[in-house]
């Protein structure tokens, strides 16, 4: 029996190239979305190139519809072995896009969908992952929310723009993967963050340099790691080089 895996924001993107590249490994792929026609559609795409995908309508910021999509994939599937929390907005750049230029509202928005939507999904489908073999889960997170990255005059992401929504909910998201790996170190369960490089997608208008293809392979190892693989980690693209590697909170 194939394992089982579920992408949030998987309609398009990273989420859809992760989707992809599990299913071109054998897994029955679950493709969550928010938005039915899309999702379906992208289901339909990866099922005409031969991949067992089966939609799964999902608002992650919605507790109601996360409820739901977790009874149908209990209902359906029983037990799920892969969950890769990709779902994420920015919120965009607000005034001149300092951090002292955002809004509450803004923030709010960005961390409903990036923070509280995965930890939504998360404690939902715990119990679905507690009962596969060796279940792996990955938040996809970004450099952007690094602090030693940040704190680094040398390094080029502290140069980057300093608006605090999308930037603070990443680091936010290295600390949830931090307390689920110390809360599941003594089960079969892994838990880490991606960091999937400055990827061309609708998130940033397409203006990244590395394409969906390549932003989803950090996401697929981390959700196929051997049994003496690693937990706890945020590792990923390195900025600047063709390298994968641990990366510093």
């Amino acid at each position: 029996m194939s394992k089982k895996a579920f992408i949030t924001g998987a309609n398009k993107g990273i989420g859809y190239e992760t989707a992809r590249q599990l299913a071109a490994r054998g897994m029955t792929v679950l493709i969550g979305a928010r938005d039915p026609e899309l999702g379906q559609a992208a289901t339909d795409k990866l099922r005409a190139e031969g991949a067992d995908a089966h939609f799964i309508q999902i608002d992650v910021a919605d507790e109601e519809s996360v409820a739901r999509a977790a009874a149908r994939i209990e209902k359906d599937f029983g037990a799920l072995d892969v969950l890769v929390n990709n779902a994420a907005i920015t919120g965009g750049l607000e005034g001149d896009g300092k951090a002292s230029s955002g809004t509450l509202a803004t923030l709010r928005h960005v961390y409903g969908t990036n923070v509280f939507g995965l930890v939504a999904v998360t404690n939902a489908l715990l119990p679905l992952l507690r009962r596969a073999e060796a279940a792996r889960i990955v938040n996809v997170s970004s450099e952007v929310g690094s602090l030693a990255g940040r704190t680094d005059p040398d390094s080029p992401l502290s140069q980057m723009p300093s608006a605090i929504p999308y930037t603070a909910s990443k680091t936010t998201v290295n600390m949830v993967t931090v307390l689920y790996a110390l809360e599941l170190r003594d089960t079969p369960i892994k838990v880490n963050a991606a960091n999937p490089g400055y990827t061309a997608t609708d998130l940033n208008g397409h203006s990244g340099f590395r394409t969906p293809e390549q932003g989803a392979e950090p996401s697929v190892h981390l959700a196929t790691l051997p049994a003496d693989g690693p937990t706890g980690t945020f590792w990923g693209h390195v900025w600047g080089s063709d390298r994968y590697a641990l990366l510093d909170w």
